[in-house]
């Protein structure tokens, strides 16, 4: 595609300046226009080194309130960074709805450099683009305006400009080596750099390619884009995104009234066990640090199920400077104003750390389906989204349990009275809980279809039988240990 791009020809500077005049004030409008109808917009700034990104960048913002933008200069990962899944420091910037996000830079930048210096093989190289295309969809059908800039400048131009850059004490600092290297590799670059552009080129998220042999030219192309592709994603907001089938192989789960809960364990069994696997997993935590394995442990259930206990059974055999617990509650506003697993990721642990999560992105499939809370159109896409978003952990090395902490009706019953007949016990219990209740066989029709549509053969679901609550922190903790065990 780079290879074989033909430049528009370039105006006059007089028609230059005048269509750049009327674009600045139309972009500054358009602000107006997604901060009312709450789009986000991310703009990416990618390129040859020298071409000109940084500077179109400030001459574009100029015309925005910079209360409604923020850019981010992305150049290498930062050590806490490289801790993390690949994609997880371009998620945590994502813009809010309403506002911009300009990337200085982005995920091809990290992906093309690591793959002409050799670091990326084959098969990493394949699975990263498989991510990108990924991420940019999700983007898009989630409300996201995404438009990518690549700045197109010949090789004899990159190296005027560089030259340019190194003789002036005042800007030699913003030559890096890489830039150097590019230039004197510049066939093998584009080589690659087609590659990638044609690779992950989508109808939602086109690659625009920028002449930056003039910088007024380079910002006017810029900015009729900008107002172009803001004016087309404002037409067709609200539309519904393709809801698409499942490509990940799935693990056959029973329904939940197929569960057997009559399972139970004595007392005595339960303290010796209890015990043994604590001391056996608290050896494991050691273990996984050391290894730098990250660990992602999710928990749902039904209310007064016993997830809170089955929790701290588990943490008490953990070192506490390794691992958080994350209890989830309704979204916050700067969380509902983004896409809807932007809470999650920003909650994932470190590599050799672990992250146990107390209600999960599953919400987005049972109470935001059942309580409106989102369009079916959501909640039908969340199903491949929740499994796409698991396999990013999956090749970052996480191990990744689901639990599903199981109990019947009557169970339940008698754990709400027990609650509100014990004055210690009385806040857990809530007038939500209750009615929830009543929604019981919607849910568990929910829940049924959740667990079908999501137990994947690398993050498979494991119901917990929890009417004996003993006999549910046992099968926790063996479940955790054995899936440590194969990991390592």
């Amino acid at each position: 595609m780079l290879k074989d791009w033909v430049k528009a020809t370039r105006p006059e500077d007089e028609e230059i300046a005048a269509r750049l005049e009327k674009a600045r004030a139309e972009l500054a409008g358009r602000q107006m226009a997604i901060k009312e109808k709450k789009l986000p917009v991310l703009v990416i700034m990618d390129g040859w080194g020298g071409a000109g990104k940084g500077g179109v960048l400030g001459k574009v913002i100029k015309n925005l309130d910079p209360r409604f933008y923020k850019t981010e200069t992305l150049a290498k990962p930062g050590e806490d960074e490289l801790r993390r899944p690949f994609l997880y420091r371009y998620f945590a910037r994502i813009p809010e709805a309403g506002k911009f996000s300009f990337f200085d830079g982005s995920w091809m930048d990290e992906v093309t450099k690591a793959r002409l210096s050799g670091e990326t093989g084959d098969g990493a190289y394949k699975r990263q683009l498989n991510s990108i295309r990924r991420f940019e969809r999700t983007l898009s059908d989630n409300g996201y305006l995404l438009v990518k800039f690549f700045f197109h400048i010949s090789k004899n131009e990159q190296k005027k400009r560089l030259s340019e850059l190194e003789e002036d004490k005042s800007t030699s600092w913003r030559v890096e080596k890489w830039d150097l290297w590019q230039n004197k590799h510049y066939e093998k670059c584009m080589d690659v750099y087609d590659e990638y552009i044609e690779a992950t080129d989508q109808f939602i998220a086109p690659w625009y390619f920028i002449d930056s042999k003039s910088r007024k030219w380079a910002e006017l192309q810029v900015t009729e884009q900008l107002v172009r592709s803001i004016d087309t994603a404002l037409q067709n907001s609200g539309r519904a995104a393709t809801v698409l089938q499942n490509t990940f192989p799935l693990v056959s789960m029973p329904k939940l009234s197929e569960v057997d809960l009559s399972v139970s364990v004595s007392d005595e069994d339960y303290k010796q066990e209890l015990k043994d696997l604590q001391e056996e997993l608290a050896d494991l935590h050691n273990k996984i640090y050391q290894k730098k394995i990250p660990v992602v442990i999710a928990y749902e259930g039904w209310d007064a199920a016993g997830k809170g206990g089955n929790i701290k059974r588990l943490t008490a055999a953990l070192d506490p400077r390794g691992f958080e617990v994350h209890p989830i509650a309704s979204p916050e506003p700067r969380e509902k104003n983004r896409h809807y697993l932007w809470r999650f990721w920003t909650r994932l642990p470190k590599d050799g750390h672990i992250a146990i999560f107390d209600r999960t992105w599953y919400g987005r499939v049972m109470v935001e389906r059942l309580e409106g809370f989102c369009s079916e159109n959501d909640w039908q896409r969340a199903y491949n989204e929740i499994n796409e978003f698991e396999k990013e952990l999956d090749d970052w090395g996480a191990v990744i349990l689901k639990f599903w902490v199981h109990i019947d009706k009557d169970t339940q019953l008698a754990r709400f009275n027990d609650r509100q007949a014990t004055p210690e016990k009385q806040w857990k219990i809530t007038e939500e809980d209750w009615r929830n209740r009543e929604k019981w066989d919607l849910y568990e029709s929910a829940i049924d279809e959740m667990i079908q549509k999501t137990s994947t053969e690398y993050a498979p679901w494991h119901i917990l039988e929890s009417n004996d609550k003993h006999y549910a922190r046992l099968k926790a903790l063996r479940t955790v240990i054995e899936a440590i065990n194969e990991k390592l």
